[in-house]
């Protein structure tokens, strides 16, 4: 009886403890009266280790899903870039249209804000750990070490999350902030970037000694090692990226923004080239650790033949590219599983290889009702820009407007045969532009007359569908469900959706996704585009391991040509090897194709100084105001939306909440939005 009351009271007092952190919000860094009623249960959270580890991994709970880019995010993400445009209502969340439109101001932050305080909770929480942890009595050296290691990375983590959205954030150490102080106690100023940099990147290496390098299945999500070193590889290239390492855009975005208190540079105007080779070693550390590699799906009588008459030449084209995956080429695959398979929910989940760290992500599945069409249950909404149509090669590697006799590009007329391919229906009467395109077109994108499974529904009329987005098509404007249940661009993103998923009718369901916060073949495209910017040789040290490194086209070649063998496309050849310029071109073409809407590209324009001059280009899409026959031009979409996106530097960052800076005398906020 005494063992049951026992279990009892520890178990209330947990769900006290979990339900406190979801109804106590943090109002800013420095509020400590409302952690009171979290402070009154610390005795008995750290009177034992099992009870300390419960409360490091409810603080992890504060992490938004990172799955979550759309609605009520987290992040402006792919909704404040070129890559994606909706009319969805930005009164239902949906701030990244939101941040592109204006909307977002310092005083009134929508979700973004909350994120600024509920990151610093973290780190408050996992201070108040490395301080009272050893209150527990059975703490073990063991428990000493995964507590440490797992809440070191949580605490990195909350930092990495305030850098990349806010950029230099206030860091407090080990600092936690005491309560009923005069303001001039609470005041902070920022860190620069740099020191932010190098405190994330030194919290996690040492998170990264204590721990483990593979989990149990069950545990999937939780950092590893390999998370460690993949969440430094980004920071270090990031911080290599002309945006925060002196030239022109560092000067242009950040040459007046300088600390009070010491007159120094918020971000560095002096450019140093052995940053690129830091983050081409911090990335080649996690290729060497041999735990990751691309996911790929054996070839079988469902998937297509190699495209014909690839340049295999030596200089002007891509010699390995018919040999076997396994010996360097991209022959004995299914490419257009290898890539969808990552992000419906096919692979499975735990054991995909490609995971450096991941998680799963209802926010990911909830996100494909915004992409499904009216007639299956869907909201018909969330588009894909034509700039992002047009970046997707040919067949045979070629681009749209190079395309060959045996693999052509039309913008005239319709199938007039089906085609079934890696389990894929290309259906009669589609627009040719759609025709013959790369395996990851087919994979990621719905376009109007595209084919829709949703095989989990069984009931007639709501499955096998073939849907059409011009004017008078079932679901297109006149056959919207709401008004703004349409995509304004004539494209929908379906790249996390599987063949069984559907949303309406008899056993309609979805399949299990996950979301990559580090994916093995963003590591792949990082160390190449690290290698491409050095002009000399480096040596740099990571941990105990010594690195030299220089602009090696071999192993630019080697790296970046996986990426396109996966996709079934001819990788980079020497000619275009030898240019610096030609190779940093093809990785940005990559990157936007690879990773869309996977929360890259925003960050992606911004570090490489282009922001303005890729966003400056106006949204496109086909023409969903005329019928069939006229819906396949090119236009600005209808809407008042597109004429109201704005270009400014000050989007660089989100602005710090307004009440933030108000409070702290010593706080800078980020340029632009000091009004």
């Amino acid at each position: 009886m005494k063992k049951i009351l026992n279990k009892i009271r520890v178990t209330t007092m947990l769900q006290l403890l979990l339900l406190t952190m979801f109804i106590t919000g943090c109002k800013d860094y420095l509020n400590v009266d409302n952690y009171f009623s979290d402070e009154l249960k610390l005795d008995s959270v750290f009177s034992q280790a099992r009870y300390v580890r419960a409360y490091m991994w409810s603080t992890a709970t504060l992490f938004m899903d990172e799955g979550s880019l759309h609605q009520n995010a987290y992040t402006p993400g792919p909704l404040a870039t070129d890559e994606a445009f909706t009319v969805y209502g930005t009164q239902h969340g949906y701030n990244g249209m939101r941040f592109v439109l204006g909307e977002i101001t310092a005083s009134s932050t929508h979700s973004f804000g909350s994120q600024w305080y509920e990151w610093y909770k973290v780190i408050r929480k996992c201070n108040t750990i490395f301080a009272r942890m050893d209150e527990a009595y059975d703490l073990t050296t063991a428990d000493r070490v995964e507590i440490t290691g797992n809440t070191r990375f949580i605490r990195a983590y909350a930092y990495y999350n305030l850098l990349l959205n806010f950029g230099p954030p206030i860091l407090l150490g080990d600092e936690i902030i005491a309560s009923n102080e005069d303001i001039e106690y609470y005041d902070r100023e920022r860190s620069t970037y740099d020191e932010a940099v190098e405190y994330i990147c030194n919290e996690l290496e040492t998170a990264s000694t204590l721990l483990s390098t593979s989990l149990p299945l069950m545990e999937f999500g939780r950092p590893t090692k390999g998370a460690a070193y993949g969440l430094i590889a980004r920071l270090r290239l990031y911080h290599a990226s002309p945006l925060f390492n002196g030239g022109s855009a560092a000067r242009s975005y950040f040459g007046r923004w300088t600390r009070q208190s010491d007159g120094v540079h918020y971000v560095s105007q002096t450019y140093d080239e052995k940053r690129w080779a830091l983050a081409a070693a911090a990335a080649k550390r996690v290729i060497d650790m041999g735990a990751y590699r691309l996911y790929t799906a054996q070839s079988d009588w469902e998937t297509p033949e190699m495209p014909e008459g690839v340049d295999v030449s030596e200089a002007t084209g891509d010699p390995d590219y018919y040999k076997s995956w396994d010996e360097g080429g991209a022959a004995g695959i299914d490419h257009f599983k290898s890539y969808s398979e990552i992000f419906t929910g096919e692979a499975i989940i735990p054991t995909n290889p490609e995971y450096v760290w991941g998680r799963r992500s209802s926010s990911v599945v909830a996100g494909t009702q915004m992409s499904f069409p009216n007639t299956a249950g869907g909201w018909n909404g969330m588009s894909v820009t034509q700039k992002v149509i047009d970046a997707y090669s040919m067949a045979d590697g070629r681009s749209i407007y190079n395309s060959s006799e045996k693999y052509p590009y039309s913008e005239e007329g319709f199938t007039s045969d089906e085609k079934t391919f890696s389990g894929y229906r290309l259906l009669t009467q589609v627009y040719n532009m759609y025709v013959n395109r790369e395996m990851r077109f087919y994979a990621s994108i719905g376009f109007s007359e595209c084919f829709w499974t949703m095989s989990s529904c069984t009931s007639s009329g709501y499955y096998n569908q073939r849907v059409a987005y011009h004017y008078d098509g079932n679901n297109g404007k006149v056959s919207s469900t709401e008004p703004l249940n349409y995509p304004p661009t004539g494209y929908v993103i379906k790249k996390f959706i599987h063949p069984a998923d559907a949303w309406t009718m008899a056993n309609a369901r979805r399949m299990e996704k996950a979301y990559a916060m580090v994916r093995y073949a963003d590591v792949l495209l990082m160390y190449a585009e690290a290698l491409n910017n050095l002009t000399s040789q480096h040596t740099v040290s990571l941990g105990e391991t010594e690195y030299l490194l220089e602009r090696n086209t071999e192993e630019i070649r080697k790296y970046f040509n996986m990426i396109r063998h996966r996709a079934g496309l001819p990788g980079l050849s020497q000619t275009q090897l030898n240019s610096p310029e030609e190779v940093q071109s093809q990785i940005i073409k990559e990157r936007m194709i690879e990773f869309l809407f996977e929360n890259h590209r925003y960050f992606d324009v911004r570090r490489w100084g282009i922001y303005e001059e890729v966003e400056n280009e106006p949204i496109m899409g086909m023409n969903l105001d005329a019928n069939k026959d006229g819906f396949y031009h090119r236009v600005i979409p209808n809407t008042s939306r597109t004429g109201s996106r704005i270009i400014n530097r000050k989007l660089a960052f989100l602005p710090i909440p307004l009440e933030e800076v108000r409070r702290l005398p010593s706080l800078d906020q980020n340029p632009g939005w000091e009004d």
